[in-house]
């Protein structure tokens, strides 16, 4: 197994000072809001692996369906070289899409894409191993503000699983795709996860599970400002809210405070109030149909060709193209 050479493309204490900015700007606004990319300091990414394994949370058991189902038929109509993954985690589920394009003998680089170094030496280590002659170019960046693609040879077909697409507002989404299609030639291709509208009930329970994994989750965001702002977040004073918009067709996820309270953040220089009953936003997570899909991926010069969903309708993965 060679080495792993990772590409950081992000300055000096980036996060630190990204950090800084989304929590002045989130807890001075009203109402309150932070992005959910804050979750994921090593305990946030435990946790959330245990979410995507309780029952009641459905996105991952069948985007993964779909993949075993599909994933022959997207290495022979994208024949890529190299496969890209935004936001690649661990990259469990794409060992399905590895192995097609492996045995289709297309593939020769795999580039995962993530603001978690860890998880980058992870997901590389894993695909070395398991891949002998595989090419992997780890690639540390925050895709929203500082996406590069590498120039390799060959097609390349760019993945972005999880339903992530859907933690952006539409504003954003629409300018991540921009940004993604101008770099995109002739020959690339999209491969776009993303949950589907269905019954409020089975959506809630996903993000408000009875065994309080997600609630735990959420709080954490709070552990986070704690530990690298120096704040007194008492988190047995907020409360995990849950709760389905119809007309933005997206969940909520909220921290509720619990009594008239107020937290120090102190490397900020923040007093923040909160009242009892005051809720803050920490994520949203769009749901979407399949004209919704096509009209985005439209708007961005994006052709959809190809659609897929489980057995159940409820997470849909589409291909497209360069229009």
């Amino acid at each position: 197994m060679t080495s792993i050479q990772i590409d950081r493309r992000l300055p000096d204490r980036f996060f630190e000072a990204s950090l800084r900015a989304d929590a002045l700007a989130g807890l001075t606004a009203t109402p309150k809001s932070l992005p959910p990319k804050w979750f994921y300091d090593e305990r946030g990414s435990e946790l959330f692996d245990k979410i995507t394994r309780l029952d009641e949370y459905y996105p991952t058991r069948a985007e993964r369906e779909i993949l075993a189902a599909a994933a022959a038929e997207i290495a022979t109509a994208t024949r890529a070289a190299t496969l890209v993954e935004l936001g690649s985690g661990t990259a469990d589920k794409t060992r399905l899409l590895l192995d097609a394009l492996r045995d289709g003998g297309t593939l020769s680089s795999y580039v995962p894409v993530d603001v978690s170094e860890s998880a980058l030496v992870t997901a590389a280590s894993r695909m070395l191993k398991r891949y002998p002659g595989l090419q992997v170019q780890a690639v540390l960046s925050d895709f929203t503000e500082r996406l590069g693609l590498p120039e390799a040879g060959g097609a390349r077909l760019i993945v972005f699983l999880g339903g992530t697409i859907g933690n952006l507002l539409p504003a954003e989404r629409a300018a991540f795709l921009i940004s993604l299609r101008a770099r995109l030639r002739p020959g690339d291709a999209l491969l776009l996860g993303t949950d589907l509208v269905k019954d409020p009930a089975v959506l809630v329970a996903a993000y408000d599970d009875p065994a309080g994994v997600t609630g735990e989750f959420n709080k954490n965001i709070l552990r986070v400002l704690n530990a690298e702002l120096g704040g007194n977040f008492d988190l047995d004073e907020f409360e995990h809210v849950a709760v389905w918009d119809a007309e933005a067709e997206w969940i909520e996820m909220r921290l509720r405070s619990a009594v008239d309270q107020t937290v120090l953040l102190p490397a900020i220089e923040l007093r923040v109030p909160f009242s009892a009953g005051e809720e803050m936003r920490t994520e949203i997570s769009a749901k979407f149909r399949r004209e919704g899909v096509a009209a985005e991926l439209a708007a961005a010069g994006l052709e959809l060709r190809s659609w897929w969903t489980d057995s159940q309708a409820r997470f849909g993965l589409s291909l497209s193209v360069p229009a």
